[in-house]
């Protein structure tokens, strides 16, 4: 899998935000088979911090409805990454 391809967004919420700002902690939303060595790569690689831990959550999809026709949204992988004690925080989420 390419470095490109395993960070799919950044997640930005009121609880990431939080966690961004206390615990120095980053979430995004990456590829379902990436695994946690693969996105310490890519966070490493396209953002020039140093990753201190990374843990996952399998994340599934919600079941919707338009009248009487139900539909699946796909189910998805969130990782959370904190960053090496003394580590700049990450640009891209400055302006957010």
């Amino acid at each position: 899998m390419r470095i490109q391809d395993v960070i799919r967004r950044p997640l930005i919420t009121e609880k990431t935000t939080l966690m961004r700002e206390v615990e120095n902690t980053y979430a995004f939303e990456v590829a379902r088979n990436a695994n946690k060595i693969e996105i310490r790569r890519a966070v490493e690689t396209q953002f020039k911090v140093k990753v201190a831990e990374v843990r996952l959550a399998h994340m599934h999809g919600k079941e919707r409805r338009q009248g009487r026709y139900a539909g699946r949204q796909p189910d998805w992988k969130k990782a959370y990454v904190r960053l090496a004690e003394g580590e700049k925080q990450i640009e891209f989420f400055e302006g957010a």
